[in-house]
């Protein structure tokens, strides 16, 4: 059994016979009053993201879960396609249930299936991915007061915010979970 204090990002608990995926937690207290954990979900089922708030002594079930390599081969559609290191099996997954992440999935990208139930239920990509810059804006000269940032153009076409001295060509990593630049390759 799972406290909701305990819960964190990433974890899968059963409630109302139904998985769901914590994307946010935080606690929080007022004066004298209970605790509430306040939760951003992932009903794992439907992909339906949605907010709820538990008392801090509210239990859940456990899932129990089975984590397996995986490789991202290519998108069909709204259709993610899979293959399974060790059978070569070919599975596929809605893009939709992935979420925001989908846009960092590439060609041969190691990801992690986990199963439960017998049953696909999510597919987790790394912490950070490499990306290539394709464009950047030349730094101005001065521009280096409070770290300053400018808008670059990732291979997928992404737009995300990385320091001046960025310039096309150049290989950076970017977080899955939040689309923000991390550190230069």
């Amino acid at each position: 059994m799972i406290d909701a204090i305990d819960l964190r990002i990433g974890t899968l608990f059963y409630d109302n016979n139904t998985i769901y995926k914590v994307l946010f937690f935080q606690q929080h207290r007022m004066s004298q009053s209970e605790s509430v954990c306040r939760t951003k979900l992932k009903d794992l089922k439907t992909g339906q993201v949605f907010e709820r708030n538990y008392r801090a002594a509210e239990k859940f079930k456990d899932v129990e879960v089975e984590r397996r390599p995986k490789t991202f081969l290519y998108f069909e559609g709204d259709l993610g396609h899979f293959m399974d290191m060790a059978s070569y099996e070919q599975i596929t997954f809605p893009k939709d249930k992935i979420g925001p992440a989908a846009r960092f999935l590439i060609e041969n990208m190691e990801v992690e299936a986990v199963y439960g139930d017998g049953e696909l239920l999510d597919v987790v990509l790394p912490s950070s991915v490499p990306a290539k810059v394709v464009e950047a804006p030349p730094g101005m000269k001065g521009d280096s007061a409070a770290s300053p940032s400018k808008p670059v153009t990732l291979e997928n076409g992404l737009v995300v915010q990385a320091p001046i001295f960025i310039k096309a060509g150049d290989q950076i990593r970017i977080s899955t979970e939040t689309g923000q630049y991390v550190n230069r390759v």
